[in-house]
């Protein structure tokens, strides 16, 4: 069909990027005839929910660069009523700030319907956005609701009792509404081109919960409250999500009526001890970090509470909170009351500074006088001194209904029974479960276990009366009485209800394994019909396999494959939870898995695709995209460049490797002009390969960088070939690095490669197992150097930093394959993964508990319990150990090579590029091995029998169903 487009973007409301506003748009028409096949095609900034006639059709649009905007394409005719009024209706969520997956645009929705020909071409224009559509702010939300976290958006709070749910069906009355206002057409705003989704629809699977955890009467403090302080303090901050730096105070009054206990709460982290009450700093702070206490016995009357709110700050909530059995309140604290929309002034900023990563910026100043004197000010009259300092907090930066506050700091929580009536109502029963009524003064908390990790659309349905809360708040992990906070994340969810039976489903990812629910203010039980999450992922079948003689290896295969599953959205993500994030480096990693474990492909070269666009930003390339943070890994931007090499082997397409060459010369060729005299890249940025305490600093020469620059080089002749193009493009580049990387960076002393040398030209006296393994995996090594780093990987020397991420343990696996040591790369899959399943883990972790860099708290076994960078045993246990193997482009010649170390058994299945499958079960008896291999007849197979053993091979080969059997 054509792909001219005759809608023209609209919006509504009085701002055109507002923040966090959910905006509502409708358009009733009628259909005279049966219209037969019909398409609506959609976009929105930044996302939408598309309804037709009240049914849900979809959501969107895939995450995108403005100047290159996709839309959605779907098939509505079944749900179209022919000479009868039809109603779209459209939910767009506009977050009016930058964040790590979103670019700040403007608000706006463009759409339209036509028929469809028999052809595929446009019939008739059915309806298209235009002015006479109508606009409201969905009212039940509230756009002061706490940022989720600086990589995300924002959390839910919904009054259920401000809204009309029938707003999206025909027959709502919506003259109430405005009109919109048209932007134009298409090429107008930001939004410079409009292409077609690259991908597939996500799916939505309703997943219920496995059981319920725990029942309990809990307490929560008198007063809580979530601040955005990085928009409160730099307004300038929503166009980018960089790192800013800040100094400056919260103040307030709090007043009581008489003498009372008070304790301070800050239980997602303290960012200075500097807090002070009438002028005295708190002292005799407890809890367990990052979760900070302080206890004081004030007098009845007013106290200036003064916060350092001074911190580098990327965006997200700060939480603050107070408890008291006595009556307090808190006032804003110059002027009167009414000087202020909330009770808090700000102080300052006296300091700003915006980070951008690979540039290097100077830091905070701290020193300032007005901002060391104000930390003295013990009154509200002190603080009229400072008047040219001091401006209202504004109250879209600040909300009351801190639901992650109140979770994680509870002043009191008593344990009851789960009856069998609760339980069965939440899992079986089509009864309803009834929470009942808490004692006065105490809330319902239900603790509700989905069995594992999940990522999608929470929702529920309720009976209650107008006024209770729902809050509902997704945590990863759990042990007994132990719960992980998610601290940086506010994974909340605050519903309100109206009166009697109602569903909700927000309409914003989230990722979590337990699910607290929450009942606040009811006078009678609530009936809870029904709690779920929709999944939501990147359609995938299973299609690869792995099973065997070990069951701790195929628990670690399944959560390997679960991870994958869940962080592949609409791009590769590292979590579903904290950040939603598209790394580049971490789907390089991602994208192998993905290959044996599901082997999608579309997916894999959307996000391969979307990195380049980063190029007008920066000629490196940034490290996740698209973002607004303006931030450099160069190893990522290098995994990149490989992922596109390795895409083109796997699938044998020339015709991508010529579309994507250009993209990969042009970041090479400006990563070459850091190369210093030295002949080594010498670069600001930031030069990250693990989370371990080894030495990368953002500045100087880092030898791990510069291993796999060579790397990438050699990598990009190689794709460059594959391209047509002339070969041996970076031959020299690569063969000088190579020479100094050996002249410059080998340590005779310790006989090993050191991390790096600092600018001042100090060589590092730090030595690391990660940079020697990077030195074998790129062949940096000759003659005995290359024995000794051989020899590091089989005996890791214990002065060395040790591997600290199972992203790292990629890489080292990679190596030790190489190398043969399959014994060993299974030993440390069991060790490091099998902690994971010791602690019921059904998702692989984000870091391993080796060091305290790894951990917020000494209870916290890792961040993120579900992160894709760290699947890798859904590839290795496929490529080395089933031994699957591609040894020509597209999978056109294989080997299959099993590797038993000690294993009986294993069997599992392979998915090609081109379609079908390898699959592979062998089985060792006495010194035989016994091996079946099923392949489609087009692929050439090698087949390796391992040292020590006799072969007993069966080979089937597949074409058009029919099986050719071959011994």
């Amino acid at each position: 069909m054509s792909k001219e487009w005759t809608a023209q973007w609209i919006w509504g409301g009085e701002e055109e990027s507002p923040r966090n506003e959910w905006r509502c748009f409708r358009r009733t028409f009628e259909v005279s005839d049966n219209p037969g096949e019909t398409q609506l095609r959609i976009s929105a900034d930044s996302r939408y929910v598309l309804y037709i006639n009240g049914s849900q059709v979809g959501r969107g649009p895939v995450r995108s660069w403005a100047k290159e905007q996709f839309y959605d394409t779907y098939e509505v005719g079944h749900l179209l009523k022919a000479g009868q009024p039809n109603t779209i209706a459209v939910l767009v969520m506009h977050f009016g700030v930058a964040n790590f997956y979103y670019i700040l645009g403007r608000g706006g929705l463009i759409a339209e319907l036509s028929s469809k020909q028999a052809d595929g071409s446009t019939g008739t224009l059915l309806v298209a956005t235009d002015e006479s559509w109508k606009t409201s702010r969905l009212e039940a939300h509230d756009p002061s609701s706490p940022r989720m976290a600086c990589q995300q958006g924002f959390a839910d709070i919904y009054d259920a009792r401000n809204w009309d749910e029938n707003w999206n069906r025909d027959g709502y009355d919506d003259s109430a509404w405005q009109p919109v206002h048209s932007i134009g057409a298409v090429g107008s705003g930001p939004w410079k081109k409009l292409v077609p989704r690259d991908i597939p629809f996500l799916t939505e699977e309703k997943m219920m919960p496995s059981r319920i955890e725990s029942f309990q009467w809990v307490k929560t403090p008198a007063w809580t409250g979530a601040f955005d302080l990085r928009a409160a303090f730099v307004p300038g901050t929503k166009t980018h999500a960089d790192n800013t730096a800040y100094s400056g105070y919260l103040a307030t009054l709090l007043v009581l009526k008489q003498s009372a206990k008070v304790t301070l709460g800050f239980a997602g982290g303290l960012r200075t001890e500097n807090v002070f009450v009438d002028g005295k700093r708190c002292a005799d702070w407890y809890g367990t970090l990052p979760e900070r206490f302080s206890d004081l016995q004030l007098d009845a009357g007013e106290h200036l509470l003064l916060v350092d709110i001074s911190a580098s700050d990327h965006g997200g909530s700060y939480h603050i909170a107070v408890d008291s059995e006595e009556a307090f309140e808190l006032r804003y604290p110059v002027g009167g009351d009414a000087a202020g929309a909330t009770p808090f002034a700000m102080v300052g900023p006296f300091d700003t500074v915006v980070n951008v990563t690979y540039k290097g910026v100077r830091s905070l100043n701290l020193t300032e006088q007005k901002y060391l004197a104000a930390a003295g000010i013990k009154n509200a009259q002190e603080l009229e001194a400072f008047k040219e300092w001091v401006q209202p907090l504004s109250a879209a930066y600040y909300n009351e209904q801190d639901v992650l506050g109140a979770n994680m700091w509870r002043t009191e929580a008593i344990r009851a029974n789960v009856t069998t009536q609760m339980e069965q109502g939440i899992i079986a029963s089509p009864e309803p479960a009834l929470i009942p009524v808490s004692a006065e003064g105490y809330d319902s908390e239900l603790v509700i276990d989905f069995g594992k990790e999940w990522s999608g659309f929470i929702g529920f349905e309720v009976e209650a009366e107008a006024g209770t809360i729902i809050d509902l708040y997704g945590l990863e992990y759990m042990n007994g009485e132990y719960r992980q906070h998610t601290y940086g994340l506010d994974n909340t969810i605050r519903y309100i209800c109206r009166e009697g039976r109602q569903q909700y489903l927000s309409p914003v990812r989230r990722g979590f394994r337990h699910l607290i629910l929450t009942v606040r203010g009811a006078s009678k039980p609530v009936k809870l019909y029904d709690v779920y999450v929709n999944q939501s992922n990147y359609p995938v079948t299973e299609a690869g396999a792995f099973q065997s003689s070990d069951p701790l290896l195929n628990q670690i295969w399944e959560i390997s494959r679960h991870t994958t599953r869940l962080c592949m959205e609409d791009t590769f993500v590292d979590c579903p939870a904290y950040e939603q994030v598209f790394w580049v480096g971490d789907s390089r990693n991602e994208a192998l898995v993905n290959f044996y474990v599901y082997g999608s492909l579309d997916i894999v070269k959307r996000c391969l695709n979307l990195v380049p666009g980063s190029a007008d930003i920066t000629p490196l390339y940034l490290d996740q995209v698209p973002s607004a943070w303006n931030s450099v890994i160069p190893n990522w931007t290098f995994f990149w460049a490989i992922a596109c090499a390795e895409y083109v082997e796997h699938t044998g397409d020339k015709v991508y490797a010529a579309e994507i060459w250009p993209a990969v010369r042009h970041t090479l060729e400006h990563y070459l002009t850091h190369i210093d005299d030295s002949g080594l890249l010498n670069i600001k940025g930031w030069n990250l390969l693990d989370w371990a305490p080894m030495d990368q600093p953002d500045d100087g020469i880092v030898t791990h960088q510069n291993m796999f620059l060579y790397k990438t080089l050699r990598k990009a002749d190689e794709l460059a070939a594959a391209a047509g193009e002339a070969k041996g493009l970076f031959q020299d580049a690569a063969d000088s690095l190579h020479a100094a990387i050996n002249n410059r960076l080998w340590d005779e002393q310790q006989e090993a490669y050191l991390d790096c040398i600092h600018p001042d030209g100090r060589r590092s006296d730090i030595f690391s197992m990660q940079t020697q393994v990077v030195a074998n995996l790129c062949h940096i090594a000759e003659g005995a150097r290359k024995e000794k780093v051989a020899a590091y990987l089989v005996q890791p020397p214990k002065s060395f930093v040790q591997i600290g991420s199972p992203f790292m343990s990629f890489f080292y696996y990679e190596a030790l394959s190489q190398a043969g040591h399959y014994e060993l790369m299974l030993e440390d899959i069991r060790t490091n993964y099998g902690q994971m399943i010791e602690h019921d883990a059904t998702t692989c972790w984000e870091m391993y508990p080796n060091f305290a860099e790894n951990r917020a708290s000494a209870d916290m076994l890792t961040r993120s319990h579900c992160h894709a960078w760290s699947a890798a045993p859904g590839y290795f246990l496929g490529e080395s150990i089933l031994g699957v193997k591609r040894v020509e482009d597209g999978w056109r010649r294989a080997a299959i090579a099993p590797q038993p170390c000690g294993l009986t058994w294993a069997k599992g299945k392979v998915p090609l590029p081109q379609g079908g499958r390898i699959e592979v079960e062998w089985r060792v008896e006495r010194s035989i091995l016994k091996l079946d291999v099923t392949a489609p007849e087009e692929v050439e197979l090698d087949i390796v029998i391992p040292e020590g053993l006799t072969g007993e091979v069966h080979i089937v080969k597949t074409k058009e169903n029919v099986s050719v059997a071959h011994v």
